[in-house]
């Protein structure tokens, strides 16, 4: 009898590696060259999991989202072409708990607000890119929480809603997976609270990366 395959799906930023300063630099020279004043990086950080546009109208929603939009891409790209982006690493533990999450048979996914070239330069400059079998971005997909990146990790991978968690640091995420009808496990190093995690309906929270694969199961 085939085994059911059991789907891990990954939060990038916040969750796998902590890319809050070049997220926080881009935004601010975004906002710049509107001529707008930056918002505070404390409010920076609780919009990073949404995909551009949404961030632009929850930060500030009288403004031209477009345009802020395409700036902050231009402006990351440059940075990374410069040299100017800070190292995104990786949270303690993350990289132990995804082998160990491998060798347990468990098959793992990315669903992020990232874009794909994002994505795909994190994972390959920690060595990972092998170790996720679906890679949804907001690419080509809606902005979290709408659920439709973590049904396409399922239907890529060939796992069922009842075989499949979201791992993840905003409540975003959270309510995604509530979304998607699949567990949900929180994590404490990123950038929501705990207790948001909680509210936004997660069933477990881990506080440190080495406790994702007993959460799992």
């Amino acid at each position: 009898m085939t085994r059911p395959v059991r789907l891990a799906v990954f939060d990038c930023d916040g969750t796998l590696v902590d890319g809050q300063a070049n997220i926080g630099r881009a935004m601010d020279a975004a906002f710049a060259l509107s001529g707008l004043v930056p918002p505070p990086r404390a409010e920076t950080r609780r919009i990073v999991g949404l995909s551009l546009p949404q961030a632009m109208q929850v930060l500030r929603p009288d403004a031209d989202h477009a345009k802020l939009t395409a700036d902050f891409k231009s402006v990351y790209q440059q940075l990374r072409r410069d040299g100017g982006l800070d190292d995104e690493p990786l949270f303690d533990g993350v990289a132990a708990a995804i082998e160990a999450l491998v060798s347990a048979g468990w098959t793992l996914g990315v669903a992020t607000g990232k874009s794909d070239r994002g994505l795909a330069h994190v994972l390959e400059r920690h060595g990972l890119t092998d170790r996720f079998v679906t890679l949804q971005t907001a690419d080509r997909h809606p902005s979290k929480p709408d659920p439709a990146m973590l049904r396409a990790a399922m239907a890529e991978a060939g796992a069922t809603a009842a075989e499949t968690v979201m791992i993840g640091d905003t409540s975003f995420d959270m309510a995604m997976a509530r979304s998607a009808g699949t567990r949900a496990v929180g994590v404490a190093w990123g950038y929501h609270a705990p207790a948001e995690l909680t509210d936004a309906g997660a069933d477990t929270v881990a506080t440190h990366a080495s406790e994702l694969p007993g959460l799992l199961g």
